[in-house]
């Protein structure tokens, strides 16, 4: 049996522009990723409308995300939320410095 073993928050560059995607497991039915932000927020039109449902959790800081039919949520550190696939949604904010949440 081959086991890996990482640290989730090693190799987060100091600074970024862009948020920062990491491949952390792939299988036959599952992806998972690390997805770093610091003040991103999806593109102000156009929605994910992905194929795959989608988990989300935040493990420093906290994000917003709002969906096509108005609902807003609010994740902060702990909280997680499942996404159905093809639900459409965005990224509305994301906190800018986290040093002391993170």
């Amino acid at each position: 049996m081959a086991t890996e073993i990482g640290i989730f928050f090693e190799s987060i560059p100091e600074k970024f522009n862009e948020e920062q995607f990491s491949e952390l497991v792939r299988g036959d039915n599952v992806k998972i990723e690390r997805i770093v932000s610091k003040g991103n927020s999806s593109p102000a039109s156009g929605w994910y409308d992905q194929a795959e449902n989608e988990w989300v959790a935040v493990l420093k800081g906290e994000a917003k995300i709002a969906f096509e039919n108005g609902e807003k949520v609010h994740l902060t550190v702990g909280r997680h939320i499942t996404i159905p696939a093809h639900t459409k949604h965005k990224v509305t904010w994301t906190t800018r410095d986290t040093a002391g949440a993170r």
